[in-house]
């Protein structure tokens, strides 16, 4: 056991940082769609209806858990957004993912990222969506449409800011929806602060 100190430290050197919570976070995938109308490129969101079990009337990505019989969170996404807007998905074509998010709710959440032809039609899961509308990037990139609010959290520690965009015709991007927003426009380059 002498050498445990030059074990632990070879081990430690290679390990790749993670992070861990305390309790295990339900792997989720959402997919974000991007599209392009009259030379403007968009993101398309949804709005979750008054019925379902969580985040009852909030504007989301279309997605959900990662479940057993999915290869990975794009395959999610693209199940997901097949069960919930009637995306094909074989029409969406994967650009690459975001960083993963771990929401207050415990949701460890993949975006990924596609283009979708447009126009689409959609058919929408009645039960789970109440529309989809879509916001421009040239819209969502102006930071005098970015507000940021702090929260008390849910245990004791510091506020958490809460990013929360202006009503786009009546409709309200935040939370972790507003996060994923952000983090597509810092990998574009057009995030403005």
């Amino acid at each position: 056991m002498t050498d445990l100190p030059d074990r632990l430290k070879g081990m430690l050197a290679t390990r790749p940082d993670r992070i861990r919570t305390e309790w295990e976070a339900t792997p989720a995938a959402v997919l974000v769609p991007l599209y392009q109308d009259h030379g403007r490129w968009h993101v398309l969101y949804t709005r979750r209806t008054e019925s379902v079990d969580s985040h009852r009337g909030q504007v989301s990505f279309p997605g959900g858990r990662i479940e057993v019989q999915d290869a990975g969170p794009e395959q999610a996404a693209l199940r997901e957004a097949q069960e919930e807007i009637g995306l094909a998905p074989e029409s969406v074509e994967i650009l690459g993912r975001l960083d993963s998010l771990l929401t207050v709710t415990q949701f460890l959440v993949t975006p990924v990222v596609g283009l979708i032809p447009w126009p689409t039609t959609f058919l929408l899961n009645s039960e789970e969506v109440a529309t989809t509308f879509g916001v421009g990037l040239d819209w969502l990139s102006d930071p005098d449409n970015l507000e940021v609010r702090l929260r008390r959290p849910l245990v004791p520690g510091p506020s958490v800011p809460v990013y929360y965009y202006r009503p786009f015709q009546d409709e309200v991007i935040w939370g972790a929806t507003a996060r994923i927003t952000l983090d597509l426009l810092e990998a574009l380059g057009e995030r403005k602060k």
